[in-house]
């Protein structure tokens, strides 16, 4: 099962550009979802290294992967507005790369044009504009017309609506490097091109294209973006109003309610901080190594675990493994959270020290540590979110393990078989003790499993490759499909997903599930107002998904953003409705969550806003 954890914890902005393609007049072939467009392949004989170097390599390859980004679109008609902005930035990173600047305007506006949620279209294409200005001014003097023309942009923005949107480019921005950048072909591009001859998909073409684009004309103007956007966010530094709290639905001891059992279906949890707060099973004896009450799992006290092959463990937490230094991850986490999210802490500083001071051959190391440690703090954030202000829960743990490494594990049938298996016996082990709700903040797609398998190597020709990435996420989205709908007493809550994207044109499981006992959550920030990583297509609410607080491992808080935060928002709510009335059914509580809902502008849109309070208002009127 390809699966991954649904929050967001490292961003690299690697282009920036959009731009129109040409449609003929014949009747053109209809796309209903993204694995139906042709795949494109790009062979070179030369380490990828060198296409940031030699300009004739990689005209070459811009050559080539323009005529079939132009050919598609004539010969294909597109329904999905996040697949066609692709298109037109990729069309628009080689007219920029070219000098092509009216070519890459027109592009850029079609994007404008495709793009519904406001602040995102506000703030989009910024850099370009104001350098492609500043470029015909005719200025000696290029960096202080870009300073000019960059400022003017940035402070004709309306900052009440697009204040997060700035402080994550800002964020974005103080990241980048070239030994980054650079770091990340070495480790994860070139590898794959050696196993494959140097044959390569659109992907990742467009990919090195993109990073060519980042390295040759955006970084040299990043001082000047940080300093300009960090002198309006401090010049408007008014902080957004927090609509949650007044919202929020505490449970205490004295109330009239039960215990409720939720699982968090995740990568682990620390149990030795929620305490009495943990499931605990009667009939097993503690660290024994036995399966004392003979149900198939040895020591599942608070709950059950799988290993990244489907193995049964009984570690509850991610296994960290061989990274020592802890504490210093958990900073440089922090750092990453806090940069990203326009914070000015000790740890961000301690990041942009380590990044500035970071050799090609450290990006590696630093990227599959920094993510191990976001798989094993991950599962207790989640299962913070989910417990908060609710005294009668009882936290099953249902431990699933998430892949760290830049160059992934190769999927295989057998795998998946195995996954779909693990998938089966969770949902049947909670069925068996009572789990009233659980929380899936993780998700798998079908491009996901094409592209590792591309980075192993594996599966034949690209055509093959998509055939066989079609059998083993079918094997997967089948087998958890069925078994959640074989589960009717159970609600599950699933994160929408982090990628801006159309879950169900993608393909993307289990938020694009259509069951009445799932929820699908989207992720709006402390005001209400839409995020711009939030995914969409089936979305039923929408919470809070952006600096978070909850636990990690150890028992220190830490601000997380992602739909793997929006979605146990909502699972806490469905669990404090549960514990209140044990006899509600996931359709009445969903009916309780979805029917309280306010809706909340998001440009010419509105999204559904749970409302806690107004849920338990409801529960009273009709029970």
């Amino acid at each position: 099962m390809k699966t991954k954890p649904l929050f967001l914890f490292i961003v690299l902005l690697l282009s920036v550009a959009m731009m129109i393609g040409c449609a003929g007049t014949r009747q053109k072939i209809q796309i209903e979802r993204l694995d139906d467009l042709p795949r494109h392949t790009y062979t070179i004989d030369v380490p990828v290294l060198e296409l940031f170097e030699n300009e004739d390599l990689l005209q070459d390859l811009m050559d080539e992967v323009n005529a079939d980004l132009l050919a598609d679109l004539e010969m294909y008609e597109i329904s999905d507005a996040t697949t066609l902005q692709g298109f037109y930035g990729d069309l628009g990173t080689i007219a920029l790369l070219e000098e092509r600047w009216d070519d890459y305007l027109e592009y850029l506006e079609l994007r404008r044009e495709l793009e519904d949620k406001e602040p995102t279209r506000l703030i989009m294409g910024m850099f370009t504009r104001a350098y492609i200005t500043a470029l015909r001014s005719g200025d000696d003097d290029l960096r202080a017309a870009f300073r000019r023309e960059y400022e003017a942009l940035v402070r004709a923005l309306p900052y009440e609506d697009v204040e997060d949107e700035l402080k994550q480019t800002k964020g974005q921005t103080d990241i980048f490097s070239e030994n980054l950048i650079l770091g990340i072909v070495e480790s994860r591009i070139q590898p794959i091109l050696e196993e494959s001859g140097g044959e390569m998909s659109k992907d990742i073409a467009t990919q090195i294209i993109g990073m060519n684009q980042t390295i040759r004309n955006y970084l040299p103007y990043t001082d000047i973006i940080s300093e300009v956007l960090g002198a309006f966010i401090e010049e408007n530094a008014v902080e957004k109003e927090d609509i949650w709290e007044e919202r929020e639905v505490t449970l205490t001891e004295s109330d009239n309610a039960q215990p409720v059992r939720i699982a968090v279906w995740d990568s682990g949890v620390d149990a030795d901080i929620f305490g009495d707060r943990m499931y605990t099973n009667p009939n097993e004896i503690p660290g024994n190594g036995i399966d004392d009450d003979n149900n198939g799992y040895i020591d599942d006290v608070h709950g059950i675990a799988y290993d990244l092959h489907a193995n049964k463990t009984t570690e509850m937490l991610y296994p960290i493994g061989e990274v020592s230094d802890r504490p210093r991850l958990q900073r440089l986490m922090k750092g990453l959270t806090d940069i990203t999210s326009g914070v000015d802490s000790e740890e961000a500083a301690e990041l942009r020290q380590t990044l500035s001071q970071m050799e090609r051959s450290e990006v590696q190391p630093f990227i599959e540590d920094i993510s191990k440690y976001g798989n094993y703090a991950h599962g207790t954030h989640v299962a913070g979110i989910t417990s908060r202000g609710n005294p009668f829960i009882e936290i099953v743990i249902s431990r699933l393990t998430f892949g760290h490494t830049m160059i992934p594990e190769c999927p295989t049938i057998e795998n998946a078989l195995r996954d779909s298996i693990a998938m089966i016996e969770t949902i049947d082990y909670f069925k068996s003790i009572g789990v009233r709700a659980v929380n899936m903040s993780w998700g798998g797609d079908l491009a996901s499993i094409e592209a590792d398998l591309e980075a192993n190597n594996a599966g034949g020709t690209p055509e093959e490759r998509a055939a066989l990435a079609r059998r083993i996420f079918e094997i997967s989205r089948s087998a958890l499909f069925t078994a959640i709908e074989n589960a009717p007493e159970i609600l599950f809550i699933t994160s929408a997903g982090n990628s801006n994207n159309d879950v169900v044109f993608e393909e993307f499981y289990p938020s694009s599930f259509d069951l009445p006992n799932i929820m699908s959550v989207g992720a709006v920030d402390q005001a209400g107002d839409e995020t711009d990583f939030t995914s969409f297509g089936k979305v039923d609410v929408y919470a809070n998904g952006f600096e978070v607080p909850s636990y990690v491992p150890g028992g220190d808080t830490m601000n997380m953003s992602g739909t793997s935060m929006s979605s146990p928002n909502v699972t806490n709510l469905a669990a404090k409705l549960f514990a209140v009335n044990p006899d509600l059914t996931p359709a009445q509580v969903r009916a309780l969550i979805e029917d309280a809902c306010d809706d909340h502008a998001a440009g010419e849109r509105s999204v559904r806003l749970i409302n806690p309070v107004r849920s338990f208002e409801l529960l009273e009127q009709r029970f």
